[in-house]
């Protein structure tokens, strides 16, 4: 049994980790504010606000720890609890993101590839989430030194995921073949997708924390074309109806956005700067014992997960909603 410290554990990708790390046997403790849900059974809540820089010395207290897992976007958390608790830590994993590259045109790009200018400001704003999560590698870098696992997590998948970047497809083709329409898909299918799902996320993040692995390594799956995913979303929705595919200059002049936000189509991503966001090497990642789940159970998890949000509810995070979809479709045609 290890000691556990998770640095958040009562969101989607913190409360994966934290019930990895029971079911896997180990003493789990998740200092959050507890505003986000609740932490998993068998796994200790301490409420604490990580703006409060005491707050590690204050409601932890002494003791050692086998393992910390910080999923920090704000430079000053992670700072603040580096600062705090390095000392105390055998083994440190920072959660950072792909978005810390400063470019994403270079297929197949390793962890070599460099990075945004760190932010300086304390917090990021959704627009400065890269800066701040290269702020984040910083702040762990300049205690810890080269002994701490820097994890740059690419497009995360699965239950739980309210972005719909991904959910989005077998959301819609599961309501498409409800309601008997066609669905619309970008012409261009041939371009690389690629994501993590939460679960083996989580699971490598504990394990590969626990065996020691230190270094920056890219968490994502192995890249797949677009249609592909497509294919997979249909097969499980049992969608056999019309596919309708348009153009990227058709998509533009009918307002559509690219890959995620209001009125977008998710994975359509037709920026020759964006061409390869979802087309780098997580070779070592794999080296180092990350398994990926196959295609079918990540669409399967992700349908049941739609269909537990509804699927005709309006899509805030990523997506057309179905009136908008049919619309642009009947404008086209």
């Amino acid at each position: 049994m290890a000691r556990v410290l998770v640095l958040g554990g009562t969101s989607w990708l913190g409360g994966a980790v934290a019930r990895v790390a029971v079911d896997d046997g180990h003493d789990v403790t998740c200092l959050a504010r507890g505003v986000s849900g609740s932490v998993p059974d068998g796994a200790r809540l301490v409420p604490g606000d990580r703006d409060d820089v005491g707050v590690y010395a204050a409601e932890l207290g002494p003791g050692e720890w086998d393992l910390v897992v910080d999923l920090a976007r704000a430079p000053v958390h992670a700072r603040g609890a580096v600062q705090a608790l390095a000392d105390a830590a055998s083994r440190w994993v920072l959660v950072s993101s792909i978005s810390a590259y400063a470019r994403h045109d270079e297929p197949g790009a390793d962890e070599s590839a460099g990075l945004l200018p760190a932010l300086r400001a304390d917090m990021a704003t959704p627009e400065e989430y890269g800066e701040g999560k290269v702020a984040c590698e910083v702040a762990v870098r300049s205690v810890r030194g080269p002994d701490a696992l820097i994890v740059r997590a690419g497009l995360i998948v699965g239950a739980g995921d309210r972005s719909d970047r991904f959910g989005y497809w077998p959301g819609r083709f599961a309501l498409a073949a409800r309601d008997g329409g066609p669905v619309l898909v970008p012409a261009r299918r041939d371009r690389p997708v690629q994501w993590v799902h939460v679960g083996d996320l989580a699971s490598w993040v504990v394990s590969a924390g626990l065996r020691g692995i230190t270094g920056a390594r890219n968490a994502l799956g192995p890249t797949i074309p677009l249609s592909d995913v497509l294919d997979a979303c249909a097969a499980v929705a049992g969608f056999t109806g019309e596919l309708v595919p348009v153009s990227d200059d058709a998509l533009r002049s009918a307002g559509v956005e690219e890959f995620m936000g209001p009125h977008s189509l998710p994975l359509w991503l037709a920026d020759p700067e964006w061409c390869a966001f979802m087309d780098r090497s997580g070779v070592a990642a794999v080296r180092d014992g990350l398994i990926h789940r196959p295609l079918s159970d990540v669409v399967e998890d992700a349908a049941a997960w739609e269909a537990q949000l509804g699927l005709d509810r309006a899509r805030g995070g990523a997506g057309l909603d179905r009136a908008e979809e049919l619309a642009i479709v009947a404008r086209l045609r």
